[in-house]
């Protein structure tokens, strides 16, 4: 397993967004010995979204630590196709989640997930290839984006955290429509992975690495 990496922009995008934004400045404030962590592994990153789906970041995180228990510690795409389903599920993932771990293995152990390829690609494109492997949908190609290629100007709108943290920040608790978040957002312009990272923060002090 790969280990943790520290975008290259971090520091960039901190000063930037503490510039154009006050309410970002004091989030940075507040967080200021931790960053956005990525693994630059589409497999795993892939997986955790995939196991992170619909449920909250610490009961993503106990499935997922159950799941690589199961399959010694260690994942691995070819040794998860050779796994019982029930046992999977005995994981805690539902048998839809098994399905779509069980397809996204058989494109890794075939070679088509190559972040090599990928890097010449623009975001849009990049989405566009994730999201026809069988469960990947928007939101997890937006997670591979920000935590396998590190990819700094991505807003995944459709992240409920994201939502709740700008309604609670930004607009008194009310929910704000996506056009209005994006407009918001214009001031996250180019570092939106990072003003991500933050809002998350506002709601989840631990974070998650896919």
């Amino acid at each position: 397993m790969s280990e943790a990496l520290r975008p290259q922009y971090w520091d960039e995008a901190v000063a930037a967004l503490a510039a154009a934004d006050p309410v970002m400045a004091q989030l940075i404030a507040q967080f200021p010995d931790i960053s956005l962590r990525g693994r630059g592994d589409a497999y795993q990153t892939l997986a955790r979204s995939i196991v992170g789906q619909q449920i909250s970041v610490k009961a993503a995180e106990s499935v997922w630590g159950r799941f690589l228990t199961e399959l010694g510690g260690v994942l691995d795409s070819q040794q998860l196709l050779e796994v019982e389903v029930a046992r999977l599920r005995g994981c805690g993932l539902s048998g839809r989640k098994v399905e779509y771990l069980q397809d996204l293995s058989r494109h890794h152990v075939a070679g088509r997930l190559d972040m090599a390829v990928w890097q010449a690609w623009d975001d849009d494109a990049i989405v566009a290839e994730l999201v026809s492997i069988r469960g990947i949908g928007r939101w997890t190609a937006e997670m591979f984006l920000m935590f396998a290629m590190l990819r700094p100007n991505v807003l995944p709108l459709d992240d409920i955290g994201v939502i709740n943290a700008i309604a609670r920040l930004y607009n008194g608790g009310e929910r704000l429509p996506p056009k209005a978040m994006r407009e918001l957002a214009e001031r996250w312009q180019p570092w939106r992975s990072a003003a991500t990272w933050y809002l998350w923060r506002s709601l989840e002090a631990v974070p998650i690495e896919y």
